[in-house]
């Protein structure tokens, strides 16, 4: 609604101005604002907020409303304006641009407030003063093309306007993105880039610094709305807002206490504003009052290099902040220039009066404004005071008008140069300089493009911007206590990819901090973790939860665990996969070179005592015992204790094959052997009775086709099972998570299980016979070393399944292991260890007399 009436008044006020009275033009209000005059060929406009105070008039509707009272000149603002003048005055003295053209400038101020913005841009295009002499309202317009307005929401309202007549409207302040929309403003031009580059390099700055928690302030108005709508937009990729807050254009107080609590509160240590500097004070003010400290402030172009602002009294709280600023120019001769301007009193230049009247505090004859009652005498010298007005240090905004107005020139130039029958517009004509038309000189201000007396280039792009160039100013406190605003870096879009420069070593950090600051909502997750988002938080306050076992994540902020390969399990950091260990029994080990040698020594003691047997072979106790039988026991035992070393070592194909192999046919053949001396005992005694010869019908070749017999069952079920499903190699991962078990996997359970069952009848039906025949007479007492042995093998062996099912890893070969060497060894004692005592140690007793005399009990 308030647009639409603003909307409303303008076209009356314009078409008021135009209105024709057979047929001259009638002024329908004297226009009576503040402002600067001088006559020329073309005119200028220019709109400033050379007051940043204004008060409104009273509306009754009763009676024609008073003006609206503007006060407190702001001097740097008032150096704005005379930089345009004095560029214009440049211009009229350059033979070599626009010559034969003489410039001439209306200049308004707009007391910062809309209204009387409209009302300015409305004389400006339209006539509202008593300057107008031509009363056939013919010629050129009262201004080609306006310098200004600053404020954007200023801008947005009369480019709307301007853009119905392509009256060029070309800015030095306006910032907002949304004056970038060609069909919305198509006769706007800017000479600072837009909001959406500034936007760019407070990302830039932030992304440099691994900030990813910040909290946001902007005004309540164009520049400000648009500016924290595009810093969401384009920082949402990288961070998160902790906050956003709006700083109310009226009514401040309340809302400026709580914008500052939330400050207190959230933990975000940066802190973007996006604001002028009329519109920040009280914000700063407030800030300082509750001495919030330990922040980082980035400031938007609009307040950056206020000196007003970066004051001893606010640098305990502002110091080391941030910004982005306008790009500084060195204007030549502009010191000298505003140094000489002297008030002349004139209704149509009071501004100048005001000017000198608020430096120096008098005032002159008939003066509206009343300071003191001192009067001026224009001796005054402003080379004597030091404020905004004389400090060209700064030369930021200043040096956006001196583009603006040369951007104009040199449009005007170009279209001035134009040939006929060359021209851009309609059969090939051109612009008449003597009468030209805004929307001619709209066509040409699209094609600037110069190189300044400065050696910058001035162009505008597709959208009327200006190239995206910004320096990095930082607050800092020289020695003497005075705050100083540095430049410590350049953003330039143009160099896509390395458009932020700082210079570090230039960086003032608050105190605060000491150094770079940290501003995140959680630390970053190291490698080893993972990123677990807080319910109901934003995205980058999250916990780091360690990956489980067998995961990992080698990058910090990882929003995952990635689970490793089958062969790889997590190192104790849970950074990397790292190949498991690799467990098996090994020769290498304590464990492995134990049994191994266990096994060896069994072996060899085997050997020995089948040397011993050889030897002794001829000798009763040899004889007594089926030497035969006796010596096929002992190389079978050997194999037994042989077999043991295929357990040990890495497995392959073959030992597991071997293994499993090996260790049933050597223990059936020596099982089959105990069995058949069994049975020979049990025959051989059988045969002393009266009336029997049962010897006969089992002798020596009955007794090795037995052995035969049962060991070829064994061979045979070997051979099914290898050549169905044999046993191989296999890499257990699920015993142990950060281990490989190399094992052998048996293949088929049945030819497992048949093999193992098989030995186990062999050995149950040796035990019973042994144990049936163990009252035989002593010299025949083979069966009670038999029956021992076989005792002890079943006890190994039972013993042996439930330590075997419990043991893990490697220790379950060992178990085995153990078990194959403790029966062997049982066996070997048991059986051999009597006859090698008698043999080698009481030779007297092997002698036949000696077996016969412990035969007959009655001796």
């Amino acid at each position: 609604m308030v647009n639409l009436w603003l909307f409303s008044t303008f076209l009356y006020l314009i078409f008021s101005a135009f209105a024709l009275k057979d047929p001259s033009c009638t002024i329908q209000e004297k226009f009576d604002l503040n402002g600067l005059y001088k006559k020329g060929d073309i005119m200028l406009g220019g709109i400033f907020e050379i007051s940043y105070k204004a008060v409104p008039p009273e509306v009754t509707f009763t009676s024609k409303p008073e003006p609206w009272k503007c006060d407190s000149l702001d001097f740097s603002v008032f150096q704005w304006v005379q930089t345009m003048v004095f560029a214009i005055e440049q211009i009229n003295h350059d033979p070599s641009l626009l010559p034969n053209v003489t410039l001439g400038y209306r200049i308004y101020d707009n007391c910062v407030k809309l209204p009387v913005a409209l009302k300015a841009a409305s004389a400006l295009i339209g006539g509202l003063d008593d300057t107008i002499t031509d009363n056939t309202c013919k010629g050129t317009p009262p201004v080609l093309a306006i310098v200004g307005d600053p404020v954007s929401t200023h801008a947005i309202a009369i480019s709307r306007i301007l853009s119905l007549f392509r009256i060029p409207l070309v800015s030095y302040y306006a910032s907002c993105s949304c004056l970038s929309n060609k069909r919305e403003f198509p006769s706007f031009f800017r000479t600072i880039p837009s909001d959406a580059f500034q936007v760019k390099a407070m990302i830039r700055i932030i992304r440099h610094y691994g900030w990813t928690w910040v909290g946001g302030i902007a005004t309540d108005d164009d520049y400000g709305q648009y500016a924290i709508r595009n810093f969401i937009e384009d920082f949402k990729n990288f961070g998160c807002i902790s906050f956003i807050e709006t700083i109310p254009t009226v009514n401040q107080k309340a809302q400026i206490i709580q914008i500052v609590n939330t400050i207190k509160q959230s933990t975000a240590k940066v802190i973007v504003i996006f604001s002028s500097i009329a519109d920040v004070t009280a914000l700063v003010k407030e800030t300082v009052r509750q001495n919030i400290t330990g922040r980082q402030w980035i400031a938007s172009e609009g307040w950056s290099t206020s000196s007003v602002l970066a004051s001893k009294e606010n640098f305990g709280q502002f110091d080391g902040t941030i910004g982005i600023a306008i790009r500084k120019g060195n204007i030549l001769g502009l010191k000298d220039f505003l140094l000489e301007i002297r008030p002349k009193y004139d209704a149509s230049n009071n501004l100048v009066i005001q000017f000198w009247e608020r430096l120096f505090g008098c005032k002159f004859e008939n003066s509206s404004i009343l300071i003191n009652n001192v009067l001026c005498n224009e001796t005054e010298l402003i080379s004597g005071t030091f404020t905004g007005y004389t400090d060209v240090s700064e030369l930021r905004a200043a040096y956006n008008v001196y583009k603006a107005v040369y951007a104009i020139a040199h449009a005007l130039h170009s279209l001035a140069l134009c040939k006929n029958g060359q021209g851009p517009f309609g059969n090939s004509t051109c612009a008449d300089i003597a009468n030209v038309q805004p929307w001619q000189l709209f066509h040409y201000l699209k094609k600037v493009n110069f190189t300044n007396n400065l050696g910058e280039r001035v162009a505008f792009d597709e959208n009327g911007d200006a190239l995206a160039i910004y320096d990095i100013v930082n607050w800092q406190r020289k020695e003497d206590g005075i705050v100083h605003i540095k430049t410590i870096g350049l953003f330039d879009a143009a160099n896509v990819g390395n458009e932020l420069s700082l210079n570090e070593a230039d960086m003032f950090w608050n105190p605060v901090f000491g150094t770079v600051p940290e501003s995140v909502c959680s630390k970053s997750c190291q490698p080893g973790s993972r990123k677990a988002n807080r319910k109901g938080e934003p995205i980058c306050c999250f916990d780091c939860i360690p990956c489980a076992e067998g995961e990992i994540s080698n990058q910090t902020d990882s929003i995952e665990c990635l689970k490793c390969l089958g062969d790889f399990w997590s190192n104790r950091g849970r950074s990397q996969c790292v190949l498991k260990e690799i467990e098996y029994l090994s020769y290498d080990d304590a464990m492995g070179i134990t049994l191994s040698t266990v096994s060896a020594f069994g072996a060899c003691l085997s050997l020995g005592v089948l040397a011993v047997f050889i030897y002794y072979r001829n000798t009763p106790v040899v004889k007594a015992n089926n030497s035969e039988l006796s010596f096929l026991l002992l190389v079978s035992l050997t194999f037994c204790f042989l077999c043991a070393l295929c357990f040990i070592g890495q497995p392959s194909h073959l030992t597991c094959m071997l293994r499993h192999v090996v260790f049933g046919i050597s223990f059936v053949l020596c099982i089959s052997c105990i069995l058949v001396k069994t049975i020979v005992v049990i025959m051989a005694f059988k045969s002393t009775l009266p009336g029997t010869n049962l010897m006969k019908w089992f002798g020596v070749a009955q007794q090795r086709g037995t052995v035969v017999f049962f060991t070829l069952i064994q061979s045979i079920i070997c051979i099914i099972w290898l050549s169905t499903n044999p046993p191989g190699p296999l890499k257990n991962t699920k015993y142990q998570n950060g281990k490989i078990i190399f094992e052998c996997n048996i293949g088929s359970v049945t030819g497992f299980s048949s093999v193992l069952g098989y030995i186990g009848l062999l050995a149950c039906i040796c035990f019973l016979s042994a144990f049936l025949a163990r009252k035989l007479p002593d010299n025949f007492n083979e069966a009670k070393f038999i029956t021992f042995s076989m005792l002890i093998f079943c006890a190994v062996w039972i013993t042996f399944i439930p330590a075997y099912v419990s043991s893990p890893g490697k220790y379950t070969v060992a178990v085995e292991v153990f078990a194959i060497l403790a029966s062997s060894y049982g066996i070997l004692f048991a059986i051999f260890a009597p006859k090698c005592y008698i043999i080698l140690f009481k030779p007297e007793k092997n002698t036949k007399k000696a077996l016969m005399g412990r035969a007959d009990p009655s001796k």
